[in-house]
């Protein structure tokens, strides 16, 4: 790309502008942030003319940022192939080097934070075989399970790593071919459940191969091989206490082609289940190898023997449909129509008819029975009649009292007058205010 100066008179102008455009006499150094292949944009602007180096800045910038946009899409994850088998245990580990891109002999920084996601290609989980489990962003993540026979072929699990610290993401494809065991058959299978240990803390190939040589002084000599590490909040446990000391637990699956020993049959056996049932300690005959690097829970030992193929279900013959003759059942044959009409009408008239008579009982009493107000004064004496109408006037006479003070007062009222003449005076004080009886003044 080459650039061309063209000069133009001062006397040229932008439409709209007070300003004047003009190209500089020599473009200064461009900035150490350009790219070596594209010019540095060389236009100036004297006053009045930011709109025109924007546009400028526009039209040599738009270019580059489509170029890194279309690089950074072209930019495949990393990808990894992985040939677990069916019936036996897969770990991965998802290592804080391999996602930062650091080389073999630059130590990963201990202060670097880390967390992952890992999903079934489209699909927003894992598949069901399949667990993750990471201990704080500070320790590697472990994608582990065994795989089933319905699992065979071919599964792509994404793994996206997210830097706590510089907010980087990085993507990993790990491809997992998934076939079937070889070797021989394992049908002698017993899990353990491991109280000392978390699930992280097995899944390394140290610990799980000390688990297995710690074993094998319990079991016949044998190739022991690891089938499935389950952690115990998985099958129903619960989170221990932040005590030093308390672990989650961890089941550990174990096969072997030999038969088991007399030691875990006897620690398996119905009497030892019932000990573990009186809080006792189960029956174990030979020394505990396991101890004390590993605190076994004995009471939870199950052990599964393959080698006797279980007799298939016999499918059920289908029959005629009819029952056996049996001198205890005896259902009627026939059963004759009857009409419930009666029935009915009784159930509904009946209460019906009870509740009508005792409605027109009720009402004789309260209506016909009664005496009246002329045969009730009558049966009174006279004395009380008087005694009761005087009470009944002066009622009547107080409350209209109260109603109007227009009323002429009553003589017990009145103020002082001269019983020979006649004459009143006039009150000092409204006697109406002064009681009766003094004493209740």
């Amino acid at each position: 790309m080459s650039v061309r100066r063209v000069s133009i008179p001062d006397s040229v102008s932008a439409p709209g502008r007070e300003g004047k455009l003009t190209l500089a006499p020599s473009c200064p150094k461009p900035p150490p942030s350009f790219p070596p292949l594209l010019p540095a944009p060389c236009l100036c602007h004297s006053r009045g003319g930011p709109g025109w180096a924007a546009m400028a800045v526009t039209l040599f910038w738009t270019p580059l940022l489509v170029v890194l946009l279309a690089g950074l899409g072209d930019t495949e994850a990393q990808q990894t192939t992985l040939h677990p088998l069916v019936g036996r245990v897969f770990v991965h580990t998802l290592d804080h080097q391999t996602f930062l891109s650091l080389s073999e002999h630059v130590a990963v920084p201990p202060a670097v934070r880390i967390t992952y996601h890992a999903h079934l290609q489209g699909h927003p989980d894992l598949p069901r075989w399949l667990r993750y489990t990471q201990r704080s962003p500070h320790h590697p993540g472990f994608l582990y399970g065994s795989a089933t026979p319905e699992d065979r072929g071919r599964q792509v699990i994404e793994v996206t790593a997210y830097n706590r610290d510089s907010f980087d993401t990085t993507q990993q494809r790990l491809v997992l071919e998934i076939g079937d065991s070889e070797g021989p058959l394992l049908p002698y299978q017993a899990e353990f459940l491991v109280r000392s240990h978390d699930v992280e803390e097995v899944l390394p190939s140290t610990p799980a191969s000390r688990f297995l040589s710690a074993l094998g002084g319990l079991w016949e000599p044998g190739e022991l091989q690891l089938l499935n590490i389950t952690s115990a909040l998985d099958r129903g446990g619960r989170v221990p206490l932040p005590i030093e000391g308390r672990k989650e637990g961890v089941y550990i699956k174990v096969g072997s082609a030999s038969p088991f020993s007399t030691c875990l049959k006897m620690v398996a056996s119905p009497d030892s289940h019932a000990r573990c049932a009186q809080g006792q300690p189960p029956l174990l005959s030979c020394y505990d190898t396991l101890a004390p690097h590993f605190r076994i829970d004995w009471c939870n030992v199950t052990l599964v023997d393959k080698s006797v193929p279980e007799p298939a279900d016999e499918m059920p013959t289908p029959g005629d449909g009819i029952l056996e003759h049996d001198p205890f059942f005896c259902p009627p044959t026939e059963a004759p129509d009857r009409d419930f009409l009666v029935d009915a009408l009784v159930t509904l008239l009946v209460p019906l008819l009870v509740a009508l008579l005792l409605t027109l009982l009720l009402a004789y009493v309260m209506c016909c029975r009664r005496e009246g107000r002329l045969k009730r004064d009558l049966a009174t004496s006279d004395i009380q009649m008087v005694h009761h109408c005087t009470i009944h006037g002066n009622t009547e006479e107080l409350r209209q009292m109260a109603a109007s003070r227009e009323v002429p007062r009553p003589l017990s009222t009145l103020p002082m007058f001269n019983v020979r003449t006649g004459e009143r005076l006039p009150p000092r004080v409204d006697s109406a205010q002064v009681p009766l009886i003094l004493d209740q003044h």
